[in-house]
């Protein structure tokens, strides 16, 4: 499988990366260890995980994704074959997390030392800021984004802040990377230019929602990603199962995301519809899978470093795999190309 730089970390990440955030309650731990090898057998080196995983979260799931790999780590003595991403989470959106508190310097080093004995591991490769700690337009809130709510000062004072943590953590070797998840241009941007004059860790990444109906990702960031080198990490390329059509017409089929989460499908809905019928339309006009042609469109963007793909069976996650050996034709891409234009924004 193709490998792409990691920013300029010097590691190289596989360009499909296993997703984990069902484990724990959609798989249980012997599906999850059976993906991992799955994974690996066929040539993918990248897992990505976070300390809120299981979906749906709450206290009764936290941390019980990492918990599982941490499992397969000690089971299996094959922790130098995976580049680990992990995230700490946590802010008023969760209170079993650190009391739903704001990352901060204390907080970054509790919830790393958490995530490495649940992972059983001393080091993480890639250490992510799951969601920024002020308002943001990512999980569908796009629509009613307004940054003039935001503090001048103490915004970027966190983020200096965080930045600190994170350089104390990578010169003790308990992380290699940092990386950012559900960011903004401005966001990256200026914790580049924070980190650059003070010699803390430069992000390598950013962890945010690309597929066929959520392109925010082309216009500026696509920029920034191109001329400071931080790649995308992909998630949701299927967006969250709903680009393969099994939503339309109100179907919740059992065991889905849609079964186990209220609100967990909301890119399903009667705007995302059409585009999501004209995207199956194309797909079988052309003999492909749509989950395929989904994740390999997304496969063909220069700014993509990594495609997140995750799965609830072995059949699923095969079907995602294979999406890396297909090259989407002229043809097919330019009728991605015109059905975005008829829907550019479709949820």
């Amino acid at each position: 499988m193709k490998k792409k730089p990691l920013g300029r970390s010097g590691i190289a990440v596989t360009e499909l990366c296993l997703g984990t955030m069902t484990w724990g309650v959609q798989n249980s731990e012997d599906e999850a260890h059976a993906q991992i090898e799955a994974a690996l057998d066929a040539g993918i080196n990248f897992m990505d995980t976070a300390e809120i995983y299981a979906i749906p979260p709450g206290p009764e799931t936290y941390g019980k994704t990492e918990t599982y790999i941490g499992s397969w780590f000690k089971k299996s003595g094959r922790r130098d074959s995976v580049v680990l991403a992990t995230k700490i989470s946590g802010g008023p959106a969760n209170p079993w997390i650190r009391g739903g508190t704001r990352p901060n310097r204390a907080r970054v080093r509790e919830a790393l030392e958490g995530s490495l004995r649940r992972l059983c591991t001393d080091y993480i490769d890639l250490y992510q800021i799951h969601v920024p700690a002020r308002s943001h337009f990512h999980f569908d809130a796009s629509w009613a984004f307004d940054p003039s709510d935001q503090d001048r000062a103490a915004v970027p004072a966190q983020m200096l802040e965080v930045l600190e943590a994170l350089g104390d953590l990578q010169r003790e070797g308990k992380i290699r990377e940092v990386g950012v998840s559900n960011e903004s241009s401005w966001g990256i941007a200026k914790m580049l230019s924070l980190a650059e004059g003070r010699g803390l860790p430069r992000l390598a990444s950013v962890q945010n929602e690309y597929n066929l109906i959520r392109r925010h990702f082309d216009l500026d960031l696509a920029e920034l990603s191109h001329h400071e080198d931080v790649g995308l990490l992909a998630y949701s390329p299927l967006a969250s199962g709903v680009l393969t059509g099994k939503y339309l017409d109100g179907a919740v089929p059992p065991g889905s995301r849609g079964a186990i989460q209220k609100g967990g499908v909301w890119r399903q809905n009667e705007h995302s519809a059409p585009a999501v019928r004209a995207y199956r339309e194309l797909a079988e006009a052309h003999g492909l899978d749509p989950a395929q042609m989904a994740i390999a469109f997304c496969l063909t963007r220069p700014f993509m470093t990594s495609v997140i793909i995750g799965a609830t069976s072995l059949a699923q996650l095969r079907t995602d795999i294979a999406a890396a050996e297909l090259s989407l034709s002229p043809e097919v891409l330019a009728g991605i190309e015109a059905i975005h234009r008829r829907h550019p924004r479709p949820i």
